[in-house]
């Protein structure tokens, strides 16, 4: 990747003004915990009740919201409540990936 190691995190991370992603999503996890997502690839075809999402959200600083059932993950950015699917954040990871082939 773009930081000179061979995978990106799969981190992403949403600040007031911008999107990060991988190394520079994991290097500020310290000062933006709440906005910082990870392991949200363990969400993916879970619901939302599902013991082991349970256990795994007691460790996450981000939050893990039940929309229909599903695990969505809240987030503030830009000032704004927002929610993605697990997916959703994968995918963000995956296209930085693309980019830097």
């Amino acid at each position: 990747n773009d930081q000179g190691n061979r995978t990106t995190p799969s981190y992403v991370a949403f600040t007031d003004t911008e999107r990060l992603i991988g190394d520079a999503a994991k290097n500020q996890v310290a000062l933006n915990p709440t906005n910082t997502v990870f392991d949200a690839k363990r969400l993916i075809g879970r619901k939302f009740d599902d013991p082991k999402i349970q256990q795994d959200m007691k460790h996450w600083p981000f939050k893990v919201v039940s929309d229909g059932g599903k695990p969505k993950i809240q987030i503030e950015f830009k000032g704004e409540t927002k929610r993605f699917a697990p997916e959703e954040i994968s995918s963000m990871v995956l296209t930085k990936n693309e980019g830097n082939g």
